[in-house]
């Protein structure tokens, strides 16, 4: 396998932008061209996630080719969700290590800001398990959901959660506020963290990264540049919670991230810096758990200490992330590539305190479902590696098995395995919407939608009841396990003896 180096890399400025997506998928790759000593490819590789929804464009890979005026030349379009402009860099580096193209031409793009919020809501939330979808769930409320469950597992109270992520949000902030193709350059406080309004409890609104239009480019060689691409992985994951073997990470970033480290001979601990896909601020932390960075459940504590931060021992996220640098789907996983470039060639606005060998970029699909891993080595900067070997999460099969589709039938009881109260709704459902995970008596687990958003907490005991194409759930009240037990203890007590004055006839000796 060739090696593959990186001569150019652009993007627009994120934000709001009056730009159809063909212009903006041109001028990122004028900007890519423009930085690069390679000014022909030999085929354009675009990942974007939903232009058909989006902006009404299909056949998309030959109208940016005829955009940039290359037509003839080879141009496919990849997606993976969220993940599809990671999904286009891992495509096109493989057809240059294999040595079927020489140069390749990376996009990854979206524009989404035109739409209202609730028709957004809706497309994005189409990636995610249709009977999650019919109970009103949403991208947001499905991270609430795990955040909660984070929560849980590790034993943080609201408060330590809430000044957690809270700290996410304004170190992601303030890296925008000096990266000059962020869509938010202004920093946040405390104060006006705790202002924002719930968007999906325990998430707030500068929890959750922005609608953004923008597109990045980059420019994969067989030709020695400064940058090489070292390391790169993917994974997949199931679709839906209830499949899960953990709420509380990713296996698809813990096997993209084992394959990545393999490949480039590194462990964790020799990364100088990362992008990691942050969505949603309790993201961050979860992603940096799966790298290898820092132990489960510990992710938190880096970010409290400061060893996250611009001048930390790891910087995460110096561009500011999704949250802040804007998250327009198709282009987050080439933007990340392009951020870590720069970086290493100290060339970007945001600059490391100290002078960085190499970095990492993870891009995470839907809700973890398809991610990738890249790390980026400068080549003029030798490190000695190590010989860390990483442990892989096995795919659950590795031989194609497809499921029988069966109905999901659920008991009449449960318990809340995990909880979020929705109030940014897609269209047909009203906020405040209460859903939860609810693991019946036989150990199924079903997304169902409360009749009532209060008494709501994880092991609390629910009734279940099927209704049209969705399950809903009333929590037992007090009153209803008093009641209960006493019919319990009632059915125990044996019957007293009859008040009969002497023996029965059947009874006489």
């Amino acid at each position: 396998m060739a090696a593959v180096y990186i001569a150019g890399v652009g993007m627009t400025k994120f934000g709001k932008s009056s730009q159809t997506l063909a212009e903006l998928f041109c001028e990122a790759a004028i900007s890519a061209l423009s930085s690069s000593p390679i000014q022909e490819v030999d085929a354009l590789y675009i990942g974007v996630m939903n232009p058909e929804e989006f902006t009404g464009d299909s056949n998309i890979a030959s109208q940016i080719a005829d955009a940039l005026g290359v037509t003839g030349l080879p141009a496919l379009r990849v997606e993976t969700a969220s993940s599809a402009g990671a999904a286009a860099l891992h495509a096109a580096f493989q057809a240059v290590a294999s040595g079927y193209y020489q140069n390749v031409l990376v996009l990854g793009g979206e524009k989404m800001t035109h739409l209202s919020t609730s028709a957004t809501t809706r497309i994005l939330a189409e990636v995610i398990d249709k009977q999650e979808r019919q109970c009103g769930a949403t991208m947001p409320a499905l991270a609430a959901m795990i955040t909660e469950r984070y929560r849980k597992k590790y034993r943080l109270s609201h408060s330590r959660l809430e000044h957690i992520l809270c700290q996410v949000a304004m170190k992601n902030h303030l890296n925008g506020s000096r990266n000059p193709y962020a869509q938010f350059q202004q920093p946040i406080t405390e104060r006006s963290y705790f202002a924002s309004k719930f968007v999906s409890t325990p998430l707030r609104l500068y929890d959750c990264s922005p609608i953004t239009d923008g597109a990045a480019a980059v420019i994969l060689t067989a030709e020695k540049t400064d940058a090489v691409i070292s390391g790169i992985g993917q994974g997949t994951g199931p679709l839906n919670l209830r499949e899960r073997d953990s709420f509380t990470s990713f296996r698809a970033t813990q096997i993209a991230a084992a394959r990545a480290y393999e490949m480039a001979g590194l462990s964790p601990k020799e990364i100088d810096f990362a992008e990691v896909h942050d969505a949603f601020t309790p993201f961050e932390i979860i992603c940096t758990e799966d790298l290898g960075f820092f132990p489960p459940g510990k992710g938190g504590n880096a970010v409290e200490e400061g060893k996250t931060s611009l001048n930390g021992l790891l910087p995460i996220n110096p561009s500011g992330g999704l949250k802040s640098r804007g998250h327009p789907v198709g282009a987050s996983g080439v933007a990340q590539v392009v951020e870590v470039v720069w970086g290493l060639r100290r060339s970007s606005g945001t600059k490391l305190k100290r002078e960085p060998k190499r970095a990492l970029a993870q891009s995470t699909g839907g809700l973890g479902t398809n991610n990738f891993v890249t790390i980026v080595e400068r080549t003029d900067s030798p490190v000695v590696k190590g010989l860390w070997k990483p442990s892989s999460p096995a795919p659950v099969h590795r031989h194609p098995s497809p499921k029988q589709p069966r109905p999901l039938t659920v008991s009449e009881e449960g318990r809340i395995e995990t909880f979020t109260i929705l109030y940014v709704t897609p269209d047909g459902f009203l906020p405040p919407l209460a859903l939860a995970l609810v693991r019946d008596r036989q150990g199924s687990l079903v997304m169902a939608q409360g009749e009532d958003i209060s008494h709501l907490k994880i092991g609390r005991e629910v009734y279940l009841r099927h209704l049209g194409d969705r399950y809903l759930f009333t929590v037992k009240s007090h009153l209803t396990k008093v009641r209960e037990a006493l019919k319990k203890l009632l059915r125990s007590i044996p019957p007293l003896p009859s008040k009969g004055k002497g023996p029965s006839k059947k009874e006489t000796p």
